[in-house]
């Protein structure tokens, strides 16, 4: 699969700076995360292995532990991005009261057990049911669709979905379920489209963008690609699962998209990083969320970044969103269409060859969201928390 040489690390949410002395001497570092908002906040941070060197120098990466202001150690993960088996950043979950700091040391510790994190993130590609590939947290999960399945629609065979657009599971457990709903796939077709007590699957993507899909808005119709022709696992958890997704050329463009997505723990928005080309210059490259038959309602923040859908499923709430930054928004719009699946809030970004957002979802029987109030409030947090990084500095 072919990568990206676009540098990621600078699109990632934390930001940090590092002030690092005498390294190779050090048994330990100090780090101290700043949060610049009001709001109490428990995210995933990253430390960059290079900002590191001095303090690895002689250790083992499976010997370092992270430790809080209380003394108790933390999970934490390392993370190859370029598949070069040399792990491009430490990552671990930082709790910080709003307009405050919060200190965790670093430490050398041979020997000392390795704390488990209680829940994870989690992706994988599922060859058992054709070709999916499917991404979860403690809050949500998501899946998308292969070639596999596409053949299978244009062949007109059972199990095919033709579709670039984003699936939504609506869970309401902590615990993975990936591998639980799949293998009650596989005994019963109809597993997971019914609520055994940890959530179930009744959202219909078709042909529509489902939650946070791409395209080519175009005289008033969204060109889009068919499945995914490739994937790339690059990290599964236990804080962050990490992969990306090959689409072939599609449209007069000949638009080709390679797609990192990413999960963090405690989070219900999964971060989009696209990179694309094409033959002929793009008047533009948009995502957005489905319609599906008009009868939610949809809300457009756009000075805030912000795109809102709510809607109920069998008569339960569920609130999509996409968050990105304001500035990157040519326009957003409500899209309606009396063509099945083509009904979508499109958001319109310019065309400048890599676009990053957040898409994410809450459902009321998860107790994450409950309302439209309480779902745009979780909008509006997350962009705050794109807008304000947290603030890392290591010494």
């Amino acid at each position: 699969m072919k990568q990206i040489k676009t540098n990621w690390a600078a699109l990632f949410t934390i930001a940090a700076t590092f002030g690092i002395t005498n390294l190779s001497a050090q048994e330990s570092l100090t780090i101290t995360v700043k949060n610049g908002l009001g709001i109490e906040r428990n995210e995933v941070v990253a430390i960059t292995s290079k900002s590191l060197t001095g303090f690895l120098k002689g250790k083992k990466e499976s010997d370092i532990r992270v430790k809080n202001a209380n003394g108790q150690t933390e999970p934490l993960q390392w993370i190859d991005y370029d598949g070069d088996k040399k792990s491009d950043e430490l990552l671990f979950m930082a709790a910080v009261k709003g307009k405050a700091s919060a200190k965790y040391t670093l430490i050398n510790a041979p020997g000392t057990p390795e704390p488990q994190s209680k829940y994870t993130t989690y992706s994988r590609f599922v060859p058992e049911r054709t070709d999916d590939y499917t991404w979860e947290n403690d809050k949500v999960a998501f899946r998308t669709y292969g070639p596999d399945a596409q053949q299978r629609t244009e062949q007109k065979r059972e199990n095919g979905t033709l579709s670039s657009g984003i699936d939504i599971w609506l869970k309401r457990t902590p615990e993975s379920i990936i591998n639980k709903w799949y293998k009650g796939y596989l005994t019963d077709p109809m597993f997971y489209h019914s609520d055994k007590g940890e959530g179930y699957d009744p959202y219909h993507v078709g042909a529509s963008r489902g939650t946070g899909g791409t395209g080519i808005w175009e005289k008033d119709s969204l060109l889009v690609s068919k499945n995914f022709t490739g994937y790339k696992t690059i990290a599964t958890g236990p804080l962050r699962t990490v992969f990306e997704l090959d689409y072939a050329p599609y449209s007069p463009y000949e638009v080709k998209e390679t797609k990192r997505i990413s999960l963090d723990l405690n989070t219900n928005f999964s971060k989009f990083e696209i990179s694309y080309t094409s033959k002929k210059p793009l008047p533009n490259f948009s995502t957005g969320i489905t319609l599906h038959s008009n009868e939610g309602k949809a809300e457009l923040f756009t000075d805030r970044g912000i795109v809102a859908h709510h809607e109920k499923i069998d008569g339960i709430y569920i609130g999509e969103g996409i968050v990105m930054a304001p500035g990157i928004i040519q326009k957003a719009f409500i899209n309606k269409s009396k063509t099945k699946d083509q009904s979508n809030v499109i958001v319109v970004t310019k065309a400048t060859g890599k676009t990053t957002y957040y898409a994410g979802f809450a459902w009321a029987k998860a107790g994450q969201a409950t309302n439209e109030a309480e779902w745009n409030a979780l909008l509006k947090k997350q962009a705050e928390i794109v807008a304000n990084p947290l603030i890392i500095t290591v010494k």
